[in-house]
């Protein structure tokens, strides 16, 4: 009797997909499975079949997966409610010290120099004259206790405390239809935030931790602390604010994490 030949699909690609090309791509598509809303809906497979792309070209697969993550940014900002409160902490649940985290080792962390620091201002915001340190901690005081979230899967309990980051935009004449607030770090670190986050209530400028003025390792002087993103999302030692309709990508979103972020 004859052995029939196995059928062979016309929708099957003639030969198997690049290994290298998988491991290359494969921190952005862990990024976007981490996103609840299409956890266990994309792989690579039903990406290639939507696109119909073949995964051994580098520029089609890296096109389709940017192309799927700023779908899930667009979706997140749509289900951003930016009156829901995040959860709140007692007290006694605080770390003591709060964890480092950077881009570097703390080894490597240069201290900002206070001496005639300034917080300079920028984009579509009406006065843009610099704010010494001394006025930032005169302004009304929120604190909060909220849970910092890394995406890399650790979390912590922090008390944090510093003016109102919507009162301050406010005072300051800030474009609050504007659709991004863009803080740049005294290491060079650059994040942007959408506005409905920077207006959420629970989003701060943060001059103290537990009570006291945050030290040289985890922002001093200033730092972003809001309830409604992930870690990274919080840039420390800020030296700038901009008010901008312009998008440009942070560190880390230029190695392939979702920029909205989230919680």
């Amino acid at each position: 009797m004859p052995l029939r030949r196995p059928f062979t699909s016309l929708f099957r690609p003639q030969r198997g997909p690049d290994q290298t090309v998988l491991a290359e791509h494969r921190a952005l598509i862990e990024t976007i499975g981490r996103r609840k809303l299409l956890r266990g809906t994309l792989s690579l497979g039903a990406l290639t079949m939507l696109s119909g792309c073949n995964v051994s070209d580098r520029d089609a697969v890296q096109t389709v997966l940017r192309a799927v993550s700023g779908f899930n940014d667009g979706v997140q900002a749509l289900l951003f409610d930016p009156n829901k409160l995040a959860p709140t902490y007692a007290a006694s649940q605080v770390v003591k010290p709060p964890r480092f985290n950077a881009y570097y080792e703390i080894e490597d962390l240069k201290p900002v120099d206070i001496d005639g620091w300034k917080l300079e201002l920028s984009g579509l915001i009406a006065d843009k004259r610099p704010w010494s340190l001394e006025r930032i901690y005169a302004l009304p005081e929120q604190d909060e206790i909220i849970k910092h979230i890394c995406v890399e899967g650790w979390d912590y309990i922090g008390q944090w405390s510093g003016a109102n980051l919507r009162d301050f935009l406010t005072r300051v004449g800030a474009d609050l239809s504007a659709k991004y607030v863009v803080f740049h770090g005294n290491d060079d670190y650059m994040e942007s935030i959408d506005m409905p986050s920077a207006l959420h209530p629970q989003t701060i400028l943060a001059t103290k931790y537990a009570g006291e003025p945050i030290t040289d390792p985890f922002g001093f002087p200033l730092r972003l602390r809001t309830a409604v993103k992930l870690g990274f999302k919080n840039p420390k030692w800020i030296r700038a604010i901009e008010v901008t309709n312009s998008y440009s990508p942070g560190f880390w979103e230029k190695q392939g994490f979702n920029w909205f972020s989230g919680l």
